[in-house]
């Protein structure tokens, strides 16, 4: 028995008896037409000159840049597989497909530190290494604007993703028009006192240790903030139970944003653990106010 899933089609449960072909034992239903969407991989290079993987989701038939979300996580060794479109709405698109009914597209960024080619796609960008991961994102951000398949480009990531991003507005905000930031990493040089912090020194580097400190405090989006830099506009959420990274990341972030005189939107729920929601209600209300946020800043709505 094995599953398959894709950005069109719901989790399949498929059976193969005696080296025959592959059948279908079970599915979830289906919710929209999958012709209705077009799926593209591209690769795209990066500084080093790795190709780097990416799907492009577009709504079929469409012509041209259309507004674009790129979605990335790259740590901790997490593949970002093709999911169905309704099935994550926080994360894919945002609001998934909504998103495209608008008229946007959708990206996912294979970089490296994530496991899509298996150990050595993580290692490659582990401790000193981790700029390599940023390059990655920038890479297919350029070759998507390259392409002319994007007119406004978002950015979207939570947890180590959310910490990606942040890195990605303070490294490189000129590339990004909007960026999604949820239940960041933002102070690299106190991550390991909070928390389940000090159990991700293996991935991130210890920055009591003056060694990894210097290479930590290189990205740290909390320390890398600049009054007077022209960011783009970012949410960040976050949630006050958060057992896994704590909220004070993503308050301090906002904190020297607004310390700064720079525009945000901040959104903290009081329920939710690291998902950030409870419940159906609370995770249907976040989507919106992603896609809101999304369709605000990428699509002038």
């Amino acid at each position: 028995f094995y599953t398959v899933e894709t950005f069109a089609n719901p989790e399949t449960l498929m059976a193969v008896r005696d080296g025959g072909a592959p059948s279908q034992v079970a599915a979830l239903r289906a919710v929209f037409d999958p012709a209705s969407i077009r799926v593209e991989q591209r690769f795209a290079t990066s500084k080093d000159g790795t190709r780097i993987p990416y799907f492009v989701v577009r709504p079929a038939g469409s012509k041209g840049p259309l507004p674009t979300i790129m979605h990335a996580y790259g740590g901790f060794r997490s593949a970002q597989k093709p999911t169905y479109l309704t099935r994550n709405p926080y994360q894919i698109g945002p609001g998934g497909l909504f998103w495209l009914k608008d008229g946007g597209s959708f990206v996912i960024a294979n970089i490296r530190g994530g496991g899509e080619y298996g150990p050595a796609w993580h290692e490659a960008a582990l401790r000193e290494k981790r700029q390599n991961s940023f390059d990655d994102l920038y890479a297919v951000a350029e070759d998507l604007k390259r392409s002319g398949l994007t007119s406004k480009l978002g950015v979207s990531g939570r947890s180590q993703g959310g910490m990606l991003v942040g890195v990605a507005m303070t490294q490189r905000p000129d590339l990004f028009d909007a960026v999604i930031m949820g239940v960041p990493l933002a102070d690299m040089l106190r991550y390991n006192r909070l928390l389940a912090g000090a159990s991700w020194m293996g991935e991130y580097g210890n920055p009591d240790v003056a060694e990894d400190r210097a290479f930590i405090a290189k990205y740290s989006p909390y320390r890398n903030l600049r009054a007077g830099a022209a960011y783009p506009p970012v949410i960040i959420y976050t949630s006050t139970k958060d057992d896994r990274v704590h909220p004070g990341h993503a308050r301090k972030f906002a904190a020297r944003l607004a310390a700064q005189g720079h525009l945000f939107d901040y959104f903290e729920n009081i329920e939710g653990g690291h998902a950030g929601t409870a419940n159906a209600a609370e995770h249907a209300y976040r989507a919106a106010l992603m896609l809101s946020f999304a369709r605000r800043e990428l699509m002038g709505k």
